[in-house]
């Protein structure tokens, strides 16, 4: 039987996830409050930049599969299956924020009509799936069953269709088997394997696995550190550990450490959620403070490589937190390009997609370049931060025959050592030039 689906919020959760459902032959209606990405998505113009998701939505526009409203009354009062998708932004404590779930809660509680499932996609604290629909229908007066499943995203911006059509798992966390029967249906065509579960369990997955992930990237980011005090190279130290199976070869990149919308803000939710409950953990509490130091590693090095940052001239190269997305939410780049501005540079940027939200962010406190070579023009400092095909295709030669002191600081590691004999570049983890060619000699 074909449900009525809604996706409550139009963000990448909701966005991406509906357009897949429909991609799979299922019936969605995305419902957001904001009457301008509404309409966007009515033209068939994404709100977001993910490779491939405004093509897709168009085409399932075009097959009357996919839809989008501002009207909830309509959108909810129909569905047989309400995902709810929106933000659960960071609290200044570092708590996760649950005002936009409590709103689509109010929402439904007035206006879902039909026996309706209602399923948290969004990432919240452990145990808040019970109180949500507790919450729920102390609130309701219709005489409609509700029931609440728990079905974290495991997407990751850039490769969002890919990882929701074709990911690793599905998680469900359900309270009786007819929801888990509905649920199957729903994800029928996900060429994936089922993890069923309990609510709580099913909260903890999505934490424990994004908290996880950005624990690697901090303890490569320390390993990098002391291969920089000992000579070590750490690409070849990654390289080496990927080979185990145990460990992976995915998220062992040296950097100036994670940003985004994820990482941040679940590690200090769960944190913060344990101490809540009478636990420290030091595991991810050291996540976050060597990350926190990650952020401005580079920045700290031209500092003291140049005594004084007042009144040079400095390109920064990417803006968002990781390529193929627009997103600046925590972005490194971010941070340093503010602490370059109080420092007193002359700041010029560049990124080939996230141009538009960081004018909403830096205004003109900066110049924006057209390009990656027009932005190194005169520079006397080069900072890289994001790893854009575009700024990986830069060779040493624009560095050194563009740039007026060709100094760069690569925090992604987009270049090859040996390749920057003319530039003095600093990266992650790895011997500065004049070390490598001083070893290549020995």
């Amino acid at each position: 039987m074909m449900e009525n689906i809604v996706m409550a919020g139009v963000g990448y959760v909701g966005l991406v996830t509906g357009a897949s459902l429909a991609q799979t032959g299922q019936h969605v209606v995305c419902a957001d409050i904001s009457e301008r990405k509404i309409a966007q998505l009515k033209q068939g113009i994404s709100p977001i930049y993910e490779p491939g998701l405004e093509a897709m939505i168009q085409r399932n526009v075009k097959k009357g599969r996919l839809r989008f409203t501002t009207d909830m009354k309509a959108a909810y009062g129909q569905a047989d299956i309400i995902f709810i998708c929106v933000g659960t932004p960071e609290e200044a404590d570092g708590s996760a924020s649950l005002k936009y779930i409590y709103e689509v809660a109010e929402d439904i509680a007035i206006h879902a009509k039909k026996d309706t499932l209602i399923v948290m996609k969004s990432t919240v604290p452990v145990g808040i799936n019970q109180e949500i629909i507790k919450y729920i229908n102390e609130r309701r007066d219709a005489e409609n069953k509700l029931e609440i499943v728990s079905a974290p995203e495991f997407l990751s911006q850039g490769t969002a269709i890919k990882d929701t059509l074709e990911g690793a798992r599905i998680v469900l966390g359900v309270e009786t088997k007819q929801a888990e029967k509905r649920m199957r249906e729903v994800y029928a065509g996900f060429d994936q394997p089922f993890v069923v579960t309990d609510l709580v369990s099913a909260e903890m997955i999505k934490y424990a696995s994004n908290d996880f992930l950005a624990l690697k990237i901090s303890f490569v980011n320390d390993i990098a550190n002391v291969c920089e005090k000992l000579g070590a190279n750490i690409d070849g130290v990654t390289k080496g550990m990927g080979f185990d199976p145990r460990i992976g070869q995915h998220f062992l990149q040296a950097g100036v450490g994670y940003g985004g919308s994820c990482f941040p803000k679940d590690t200090k939710a769960l944190y913060r959620l344990a101490e809540d409950a009478g636990y420290e953990m030091r595991t991810v509490k050291a996540t976050i403070d060597v990350n926190q130091d990650q952020v401005y590693k580079l920045f700290h090095q031209a500092k003291a490589d140049f005594g004084t940052l007042a009144g040079k001239k400095v390109a920064v190269l990417g803006l968002t937190f990781k390529p193929n997305t627009d997103d600046l939410r925590e972005s490194p780049a971010i941070w340093n390009v503010l602490e370059l501005l109080d420092a007193g540079a002359d700041v010029t940027v560049y990124d080939p997609i996230g141009m538009n939200n960081a004018r909403r962010i830096l205004n003109d406190q900066v110049v924006y370049a057209e390009s990656a070579l027009a932005s190194i023009t005169d520079a006397e400092i080069c900072f890289i931060f994001t790893e854009w095909q575009e700024i990986k295709a830069l060779t040493p030669s624009d560095f050194s025959g563009k740039m007026r002191r060709a100094h760069v600081y690569d925090g992604r590691n987009c270049f090859e050592i040996a390749e920057m004999v003319d530039v003095h570049y600093v990266s992650i983890g790895r011997p500065t030039v004049q070390n490598h060619q001083l070893a290549l000699l020995k």
